[in-house]
């Protein structure tokens, strides 16, 4: 199957449905994504739905044939729309609270880098755009109603629809309700850690170089020009498609340096090309950002993943029992690196890029917990068992790493450990 360089996946939630490629996603489809999950979009979208619907009312009254009930006085609807205001403007302060608590009890006890995870949960958005715009709704039904705008039909339409907006009202407590019990919870928070995590590798095994073809299957370009980043920060995105497009134009070709995930500063090489295309052209494909995203760079969740490990492993937590549970997750993120590759092939034939390293994925995520929990025997015995599990489920280089860092977190837990028979004991399970 050979990938088309345009076109791609639109969001985590909508990517899963799709079926489509994140590798592959076009700038501008990316941007929109980025601003749909910011939390104030939905909640508008919400309100600017709720101000309509109230006022559809008066339209949809004088296309209604029929004669409805007229003994439906402006009072009852009034009553209802009353109430379902002052509730719905107590339940939105209320659920903002709550989730700043949330925000702020993820940011302590896991780590930040998970916060904007939370902040993209469609679920929270879903549950307060829902009382943001029932609450605008019943106001200007409300103030609709006090003008006597709505006739004896345009009363009963409101009221059917203000009994549909109390039944979404309902549903959307009930999934809020039980949504309440796990946001911001270590556990629930480091599910979606590793959700987006293994979401990023299985697209990079499909896409190793986000559609371009990987540098070690083509001829690196070793003469060009060098394009340089503008600016300071982490690169988020490349827009393949506008690569291959421009070094279509220019008769040359493009070698990728810089790939998400990537820290560069002015001056950085992002990419090196030949031919006549065009610098700024190709530089407009790179999206720099202050932060990393979890959309092409799969090595951000997993540093992710071992920061959650860390913080739990510190004095002031002391938890060995989550570092346990984060190495049991890293080992089901990167076992699928040892599946026999099923790559599509690259739809950008004149962009090379560098495939993903398994040795900086092993280095970001058992290096820190090796290092933090070196004197704590239970979480040396458990990594030492994940890392013996993916050096005898992988290939050569996944084997190969795995046996590398086995090693390492040897070597530190026997400076670490201060017992002997801990030391004895971890040694052969080592040499199993």
């Amino acid at each position: 199957m050979v990938a088309k360089c345009s076109g791609g996946r639109q969001g985590r939630d909508i990517w899963a449905r799709t079926g489509t490629s994140s590798g592959m996603i076009s700038k501008w489809r990316w941007l929109m994504l980025q601003l749909t999950r910011q939390l104030w979009v939905r909640a508008s979208l919400f309100a600017v739905l709720g101000v309509i619907t109230a006022l559809l009312a008066m339209v949809v009254e004088r296309f209604i044939p029929w004669e409805l009930p007229s003994d439906l006085g402006s009072d009852a609807v009034d009553s209802i729309l009353n109430i379902l205001a002052t509730s719905m403007l107590s339940v939105t302060t209320f659920s903002l609270s709550v989730m700043v608590s949330a925000y702020s009890a993820a940011t302590s006890s896991v780590t930040p880098r998970a916060t904007r995870l939370l902040m993209q949960d469609s679920t929270t958005q879903n549950a307060l755009a829902t009382f943001m715009g029932s609450f605008l709704f019943s106001l200007v039904g409300i103030i609709t109603l006090s003008t006597g705008a709505y006739g004896e039909r345009g009363r009963v339409v409101l009221f059917v629809v203000t009994i549909l907006v109390i039944a979404l009202i309902v549903v959307t407590m009930l999934r809020w309700i039980d949504h309440l019990s796990r946001l911001g919870r270590v556990g629930e928070t480091t599910d979606q850690v590793e959700e987006v995590a293994a979401e990023a590798i299985a697209e990079r095994l499909r896409h190793p170089a986000l559609g371009a073809r990987p540098a070690d299957a083509a001829t690196t370009l070793v003469s060009g020009t060098t394009l340089s980043a503008d600016r300071v920060g982490y690169v988020q995105y490349v827009d393949m498609a506008a690569l291959e497009a421009a070094a279509e134009a220019g008769k040359g070709e493009v070698m990728v340096l810089a790939m998400p995930g990537i820290f560069v500063h002015s001056g950085k090489p992002l990419a090196r090309f030949t031919g006549e295309c065009d610098p700024e052209t190709l530089r407009k494909a790179f999206s720099i950002g202050t932060a990393r995203s979890f959309d092409q760079d799969p090595r951000f969740g997993v540093v992710v993943l071992a920061e959650i490990a860390a913080r739990a492993l510190s004095p002031a937590v002391n938890d060995p029992g989550t570092a346990i549970d984060v190495i049991g997750r890293m080992v089901r993120v990167l076992e699928p690196l040892a599946l026999p590759p099923e790559a599509e092939e690259p739809g950008c034939a004149r962009v090379h890029g560098p495939a993903l390293s398994i040795d900086d994925l092993f280095d970001d995520g058992f290096g820190i917990i090796a290092r933090d929990g070196a004197g704590a025997l239970e979480v040396q015995i458990r990594l030492q068992k994940a890392l013996q599990a993916l050096a005898e489920a992988g290939d050569g280089r996944l084997s190969s790493a795995a046996r590398r860092h086995a090693e390492l977190a040897l070597a530190r837990a026997e400076a670490a450990l201060s017992f002997a028979p801990d030391r004895e004991a971890l040694r052969h399970l080592a040499r199993q």
